[in-house]
């Protein structure tokens, strides 16, 4: 639709480097490239970086792979054919005059090497959930995972346009991935098409909220360690409104989350054009250990954020509710 080398000794490292070295412009592979400040002095990171080309790379790897990381000549050529094929359902429906999903499906022009978006454990796999979050997980309300509904506690926080959450809103989905970063004295905002929220990140070294004080995407704080943004944020609400975690390859199952949550994300841009992101997920009351993503995001200021048209109480969640409780009535399940 619209159109590296990480930190020294962090675990996407060796990951990514492998996979887009040969992309980086000559001058970064020779390290000759300066990295860009802003006028007051800070590491730049602005610009545009819609993920939209990682689309194709699930979450979680599979199986097959091992603890490799990276697609061979054949595995690369058969991921290249199913992008040009997503890519070909967009025009094919201009022809016909028809919208569908080859509108809402973004994927990037140049697949990728990387086999899976987690890269800790080693061998690409989501964590166990705790006792606990097992017996939690099959009460959360979601349209990805249930037949009926009959409130909007059914569904999740994304499916009533709250918010998509943390981790989730770091990672690609089949449409509205636009990032894009603002940084000012002491601070860097986040901006984030999907659901049109902005995380704010204070860089001047402010102590933390209240652990007292909850909220939906946590709160944040961020510094500069070099050229790398280190960004660690708590303060999670609690709710386990987590669900499938949206992206291609993600579990099939709901995942809670805790007040316990810590997510902490570092940003180094590796050249004029690419910036690699590592995120790390840890939340010791629901999953039984930390977990690690880490993928390349590409400079595109070219890339236009639509507006995200969607609202907490909008129409769709009652026609849900209402075709729910039509169809149970006529199977006589009411």
């Amino acid at each position: 639709m619209k159109q590296r080398r990480a930190r020294l000794g962090s675990i996407a490292a060796g990951v990514a480097a492998a996979v887009l070295t040969a992309s980086l412009p000559s001058a970064a592979q020779e390290g000759n490239w300066v990295h860009p400040k802003t006028p007051w002095g800070d590491p730049d990171l602005r610009g545009r970086w819609p993920i939209n080309h990682m689309t194709g790379v699930p979450l979680v790897r599979p199986e097959h792979f091992g603890t490799r990381n990276t697609l061979n000549d054949e595995e690369y050529a058969i991921r290249a054919a199913q992008l040009q094929e997503r890519n070909e359902g967009y025009d094919a429906e201009i022809q016909a005059n028809r919208m569908g999903m080859g509108h809402w499906r973004e994927a990037g022009q140049i697949p990728t090497r990387v086999a899976s978006l987690i890269v800790d454990p080693p061998d690409g796999q989501f964590p166990e959930l705790t006792e606990l979050g097992r017996e939690v997980s099959p009460t959360m309300g979601s349209s990805w995972f249930r037949d009926t509904w009959d409130r909007p506690e059914d569904f999740d926080v994304w499916d009533r346009c709250i918010t998509r959450g943390l981790p989730a809103s770091m990672f690609p989905m089949q449409y509205n991935n636009g990032i894009e970063i603002w940084q000012t004295p002491g601070y860097v905002v986040l901006r984030l098409e999907m659901i049109h929220e902005a995380r704010i990140i204070p860089l001047d070294g402010r102590a933390p909220l209240d652990p007292a004080i909850k909220q939906w995407m946590g709160e944040s704080r961020g510094r500069w360690e070099g050229n790398t943004l280190v960004v660690e944020t708590t303060n999670f609400n609690g709710i386990p409104h987590m669900t499938n975690i949206g992206t291609t390859g993600s579990p099939r199952y709901n995942t809670p989350t805790s007040e316990q949550l810590k997510i902490t994300e570092r940003f180094t841009r590796v050249s004029d054009e690419f910036l690699e992101y590592e995120i790390t997920v840890s939340d010791p009351v629901m999953q039984t250990r930390p977990w690690t993503a880490a993928y390349t995001w590409r400079l595109n200021n070219d890339y236009v954020i639509f507006e995200y048209a969607c609202h907490e109480g909008n129409e769709q969640l009652r026609n849900y509710i209402e075709t729910s409780r039509y169809e149970r009535a006529q199977q006589g399940k009411l």
